[in-house]
């Protein structure tokens, strides 16, 4: 798909003014201010971000009532559950609190719902059939709870307290829970409304600490170093994509090097599964490596096995969970690769559903656990609102997901009378519907996309930092580059412009990935004529491959491999091949 390229411009002045201040090359002064980074005090906050600029949990709505609760809890020697979501996100906020109630010597345990039986979130009939017979007198939710009206209720009808902490769009009547902890209330102060759920939680257990340490609870015992929780906040907040700025950046950050200096047995159990050497990870193999795979359970089976590596403390059990994860997630990627196999024969067969500007996609059957993940492909390949539902028994369970462009959880909502319930983000959600309303549902909601929406909306565009030449490209641009991550939604890794590249030679790598040499044919000195590695993923193996190239789009990165590095060049787009 032709992509729309968005080169920013920063003032000149301003760029040499920040290099020269923090002594960096000037194409990362450049990344900087056009992250809104633009003096050097910001700067020394970005690039050295600490868990000591954290803001107090305390600035949460609710928070105080919600640590008082606990903390009554575990006095009365109350049974608490923690009830979490089956993803990523979901099942690494479950730890964490987990671990930290069971510390403090609260008598808790945790639940899991299965996705494909229960659903999401805290549901009546779990109350009625577990919750009052076990004696429950509290529950929290972590990363849901914000939409369970009849499941509050029927709790507080029972007297059991329900604290909910979540993250995903507040509706306009809230719950009648004993607090709620969900940042995106109108009316919360915080300034946290980026948080994941693991986030939330996070700060949960910060202010229990400091209430504990006020009081003087400390004293007989050792404070948790909450930093070692980091590990499980990291992984949660790249699986949810929030955007990764401030507290959140400061979360990723401390989390990654807490893997790598003392990893939990069930992270080992995953890296080494992954087969990733003992290195610096990035955001990116938390994404594309270890999320899959701890989402590869609720997915398929069931959430609570993800939990159960990251609770381990054998290393044998762990390893035995991570190859079952793995296994879980190599079937995932077979059957996700059967749906999308079925709906390109189907767009294929019906090329009008092309010009509309969503696609709503049912067939009975489809994997429930895995339609999500078939969304996002999607709209990767076609740019546009996607929803994808599986229908069984006459109901349909879907997963929508957009672009930027489009608020989804708001679309949502415009198509509410057709939705038996829906909730999510602006570029995600969850719904269910009857399947007999599946068409009125389609019809209505591209009405709503059309409305709120114009065709330049979903033509895809690349925001680059600047303009770089190949004498650019040395350790220090990629040093100064490193130094800017993590990154992910909210602080994309600096893309770049490169003209006017001889390739010297290609080759085709993995699948489908070119692997290519690139020369400046022009170079200032003989001594600048090194050749540059670039590879450009899922170019296609049958294309023609270049001789020369006009302009190209990259990412400038160290390439790890075999105890040695490289830089590389990832080609995100390119324009004139010849």
């Amino acid at each position: 798909m032709q992509k729309k390229w968005h080169i920013l411009s920063p003032d000149p002045k301003q760029v040499s003014t920040l290099a020269k201040s923090l002594g960096c090359q000037p194409a990362v002064a450049t990344v900087l201010i056009n992250r809104g980074v633009c003096d050097p005090d910001h700067a020394e906050v970005f690039l050295n971000p600490s868990l000591s600029h954290v803001r107090s949990p305390f600035l949460m709505k609710d928070i105080d009532r919600a640590v008082e609760r606990i903390l009554l809890a575990i006095r009365s020697n109350e049974k608490v559950l923690i009830l979490g979501d089956y993803d990523a996100d979901g099942i690494t906020a479950t730890t964490l609190l987990f671990e930290f109630l069971t510390y403090l010597d609260a008598d808790v345990g945790y639940y899991i719902p299965n996705r494909l039986t229960e659903g999401y979130g805290l549901r009546r009939d779990y109350i009625e059939k577990h919750a009052v017979p076990d004696g429950i007198g509290l529950i929290i939710t972590v990363d849901c709870g914000i939409s369970s009206f009849d499941a509050v209720s029927a709790a507080r009808r029972a007297g059991i307290d329900v604290i909910i902490t979540d993250h995903h769009e507040a509706p306009s009547v809230m719950p009648e829970a004993f607090a709620i902890l969900d940042p995106k209330q109108p009316d919360c102060p915080s300034g946290f409304s980026w948080l994941a759920g693991v986030g939330v939680a996070f700060n949960l257990a910060l202010a229990l600490r400091k209430r504990l340490r006020d009081d003087g609870f400390w004293n007989n015992r050792p404070e948790p170093n909450l930093k070692a929780s980091c590990d499980l906040v990291a992984i949660g907040t790249v699986a949810d994509m929030v955007p990764l700025v401030e507290e959140n950046r400061i979360y990723v950050k401390a989390g990654l090097e807490a893997i790598v200096s003392d990893t939990r047995p069930g992270i080992k159990a995953l890296l080494d599964v992954c087969k990733m050497p003992n290195r610096s990870l990035d955001s990116r193999d938390l994404a594309f490596r270890l999320v899959p795979r701890l989402n590869a359970a609720g997915r398929l089976s069931h959430g609570s096995i993800g939990l159960k590596l990251l609770t381990t403390s054998n290393m044998e059990t762990a390893r035995a969970i991570a190859n079952d994860l793995n296994r879980e997630n190599i079937e995932r990627q077979k059957i996700e690769s059967r749906i999308l196999s079925e709906i390109m024969q189907h767009l294929k067969s019906n090329p009008e559903l092309l010009e509309q500007r969503s696609l709503v996609l049912d067939q009975q059957g489809w994997h429930q656990g895995v339609v999500g993940i078939a969304a996002s492909r999607l709209v990767d390949r076609y740019y546009r609102p996607v929803v994808v539902i599986s229908v069984a028994d006459g109901i349909g369970h879907g997963s929508a997901r957009s672009p930027n462009g489009f608020d989804l959880h708001e679309g949502l909502n415009g198509c509410a009378q057709h939705l038996e319930k829906f909730g999510g983000h602006k570029m995600a959600a969850g719904l269910s519907l009857r399947a007999e309303n599946i068409p009125a549902f389609r019809r209505d909601f591209e009405r709503i996309v059309c409305q709120k929406t114009t065709p330049e909306d979903f033509v895809p565009e690349l925001v680059i930092d600047g303009e770089v030449s190949a004498t650019d490209i040395s350790p220090e641009l990629a040093d100064g580059l490193e130094a800017l991550a993590p990154f992910g939604t909210g602080n994309p890794e600096p893309l770049f412009v490169l003209s006017d590249m001889d390739v010297l030679s290609t080759r085709v790598v993995g699948a489908n990935h070119l692997h290519m040499r690139l020369r400046s044919p022009n170079p200032p000195k003989a001594d600048q004529a090194e050749p540059l590695d670039a590879i450009f993923f899922n170019m296609g193996a049958e294309k023609p491959h270049p001789a020369h190239l006009d302009r190209i789009a990259c990412h400038v990165r160290w390439n790890r491999w075999g105890g040695r590095k490289r830089i590389q060049l990832v080609i995100r787009d390119l324009i004139g091949v010849h």
